[in-house]
């Protein structure tokens, strides 16, 4: 597996990203013709309640194996695909990014395809947690509670990326 996985509670950066899996595929001798990104930022409301910060939590090992599986996953969906995906955690601000997802292909649709399915698998599968304060109170979100080998789930990501 060549995917970039991270956990970090540092701000995450999406150009140094970007140029890594870039020269990653250059590399591999088939050239980058696409790069697609999702970047997950912390917004002002939610539910019409004001947002202050987050705070996300993570069992680190089991989420960059979560990672791998989805790296995985997608490779074998898109073998000329390559992926990245950074989750922070600890406290996040309004406009800070939380997540970063990237694919590198040669092509732009399986570029496209792996990035959405990899954003809707890491919100299936991933152990991360996030805590919402909000100018009135806060609130735990549930995190995923799927089981990385249910096949139901990962098609259903597989339908929405592929939509």
């Amino acid at each position: 597996m060549s995917a970039l996985l991270a956990i970090s509670s540092a701000p995450l950066a999406l150009e140094p990203l970007v140029t890594a899996l870039e020269e990653r595929q250059q590399a591999r001798g088939e050239g980058c013709g696409a790069i697609c990104t999702f970047l997950g930022v912390v917004r002002r409301t939610h539910q019409g309640r004001e947002v202050r910060h987050l705070d996300y939590e993570a069992h680190e090992a089991l989420a960059l194996r979560a990672f791998g599986i989805i790296a995985d996953e997608a490779a074998d969906a898109w073998p000329d695909t390559l992926l990245a995906i950074h989750h922070r955690i600890g406290r996040i601000e309004i406009g800070e990014a939380s997540v970063v997802v990237a694919a590198a292909s040669a092509h732009r649709d399986a570029s496209f395809r792996a990035c959405r399915y990899a954003i809707e698998r890491v919100k299936q599968i991933a152990p991360i947690w996030k805590h919402e304060f909000f100018a009135d109170g806060a609130a735990w979100v549930e995190g995923p509670v799927a089981d990385p080998a249910d096949e139901t789930l990962r098609r259903e990501a597989m339908e929405r990326a592929c939509a």
